[in-house]
Formats: C-alpha cells, sequence, structure tokens
C-alpha cells in the first residue's frame, strides 16, 4: 500500500440513496446494478431540477414574427424571468410576455342545450362574445358569469359561410363554455409585446401616431419615438381615448405597422401575464441581457 499524506487521500463518494436504502432493507445488488442505480438518481434529480427552473423560474422562448422588431428580430431566442413579478409589478414601457388566446374552435355541441338551440356547430370558430373579440381564456370567463341570466352574442367564423353572428340564452350561474353547451378546443401562444397602460389609465394614441396616457404625451423610450399606427382595418382599441379596465394591460408592438395587439383585441388580464425576456441568448452578435436587465436598454 503506498503512502499518502492526508490531503492526498481521495474519499469514497457515497454510494446513491436508493442504493443505501436498498442495503439497509437487506437487499444485496451487484456493482452494476448499484452503477446503474445511481445514474438513475442523477437523471431524477436533473430532471427535477430542471422541471422546478422551468415552471418557475424561468423559461426559453423564441419569438417567430416581425412584431417586436427592431427590439427583437424574427428567430431572436431569450430566456423569460418567472420570478421578479412576484415581488414587483412590469413597469410601463418594459417588454412583456403573456398569454394569448388564437383560436377557440368548437369540436362538440350537446343536444337540447342553449349553444344547439341557437344553431352553433361542430367546427365554427368563435370570434368575439358580446361583439368583441377574445385575447384570453380568463376573459371569456368572465363574459359568460357576466352575462348569465340573459342573452349573449357570438360571432363565429364557418367554412364555406364566413362570419355568423348568434344569440343564445346564458343559464344562471353560467361560468364557461361547456355550462353553454360548448366543448371547444382553445389554443394559446405566448405573445411579447411592449407594456404602454394599465389598468385605469386612459391611453390614446394621438395625431402624428404619439401615445397619450391620461392626456399626457408617454414620455417613456422607445415608446415617445415610435410612431404607432392607427389606420389599419379591425382596430378598435386606443385610436380614440380609451380606459383600460383594472386589472388588466394595454400592450402594443414595436414594429407598429405589423403587430396583432391591444389595438385589435383589447386587454391582457394581469393573471396571464407571464414575465419579462431578460437575457437573448440567439443570435450571438446580440448576446446579453435585454429589457433593462443588467442595465441595458429598453
Amino acid at each position: 500500500m503506498n503512502w499518502r499524506w492526508p490531503w492526498q487521500r481521495r474519499k469514497e463518494p457515497k454510494p446513491a440513496w436508493i442504493v443505501r436504502y436498498l442495503r439497509r432493507r437487506g437487499h444485496r445488488l451487484s456493482r452494476r446494478a448499484e452503477w446503474a442505480l445511481g445514474w438513475l438518481e442523477t437523471i431524477v434529480v436533473a430532471g427535477g431540477a430542471a422541471f422546478l427552473i422551468i415552471s418557475f423560474v424561468t423559461v426559453r422562448m423564441t419569438v417567430p414574427t416581425g412584431s417586436m422588431i427592431p427590439t427583437i428580430m424574427p428567430g431572436d431566442s431569450f430566456f423569460v424571468d418567472l420570478i421578479s413579478y412576484y415581488f414587483r409589478e412590469p413597469d410601463v414601457g418594459d417588454v412583456i410576455v403573456f398569454w394569448h388566446v388564437e383560436e377557440i374552435r368548437v369540436t362538440g355541441v350537446k343536444p337540447g342545450s342553449p349553444a344547439a338551440e341557437a344553431g352553433v356547430q361542430v367546427g365554427d370558430h368563435l370570434m368575439e362574445v358580446a361583439e368583441e373579440p377574445v385575447p384570453s381564456v380568463l376573459t371569456l370567463k368572465r363574459r359568460i358569469q357576466a352575462a348569465a341570466g340573459s342573452i349573449l352574442s357570438l360571432t363565429l367564423g364557418r367554412a364555406r359561410v364566413g362570419q355568423v353572428r348568434l344569440e343564445l340564452s346564458v343559464p344562471a350561474g353560467a361560468d364557461d363554455l361547456g355550462d353553454l353547451g360548448i366543448e371547444a378546443k382553445i389554443r394559446r401562444a405566448r405573445y411579447v409585446k411592449r407594456l404602454i397602460a394599465v389598468g385605469g389609465q386612459e391611453v390614446w394614441i394621438g395625431e402624428g401616431g404619439r401615445v397619450y396616457v391620461d392626456g399626457e404625451p408617454l414620455q417613456v423610450e422607445p415608446i415617445a419615438s415610435n410612431i404607432y399606427w392607427t389606420r389599419g382595418p379591425g382596430m378598435r382599441y386606443g385610436i380614440e381615448p380609451t380606459l383600460v379596465p383594472e386589472g388588466h394591460y394595454f400592450v402594443l408592438g414595436d414594429n407598429t405597422m405589423n403587430s396583432f395587439d391591444s389595438r385589435y383585441w383589447g386587454f391582457v388580464p394581469v393573471e396571464d401575464f407571464i414575465g419579462q425576456p431578460f437575457f437573448r441568448v440567439w443570435p450571438f452578435s446580440r448576446f446579453g441581457p435585454m429589457n433593462g436587465y443588467f442595465w441595458s436598454s429598453r
């Protein structure tokens, strides 16, 4: 046996927890079995840590469109901060990430239900509820609740027909589409836009494309430097003085002539806010912090 100084002696690593547990239970394992169980434990621990980080700390996101040019380019990939908004509210001018409903497709209609009596059909796409777009599952839920015991208008897109407007009776206590007799597949996506105004504020994109909040021009960069387009078909919010409902955000894209944003579909419920981009990882030419994090520009 070769003599070594104390600091040169290597300590044998502990066996995996599952191996130690099985040994205490009286099981005899081969070296190969212990090696396999050790790797299994490592994979489980790493997978659990990754799940917790993705669920509660950060998520990586890639932007497929040009709605935020020049701040975020198509194909840019970055990490989203999911933590800090628990301790502070996002500021006007920040880029934020939130859930947005892209499609509500009817997959079933219960016979004899209010939806069946009104003429809703399988395959219809729900476009408007109470004559307004549906940007959020929560928004849809609230409109159904508000119409409980009364009449609710639906605008549907129907193949080979176009838009169809129907009215149906909403049962007392109705809470969601299921209470109307509608089964639906709801497709959501993460959207990235810039926060312009919050609940209780009045927003208006005035002459020359400048943004006004509560009657004053918004001086936050880069909002103050952008010219926001207001003449596109389908725009209905913010092109006249518009009050943002409490608990909601008004958001716009930096590429103001090519952005599907609050001008078209209204407001983001605070509950649908996900987080804020904070570190760009692609392309490498713009690798680094973003959106005001670590002294980066907005």
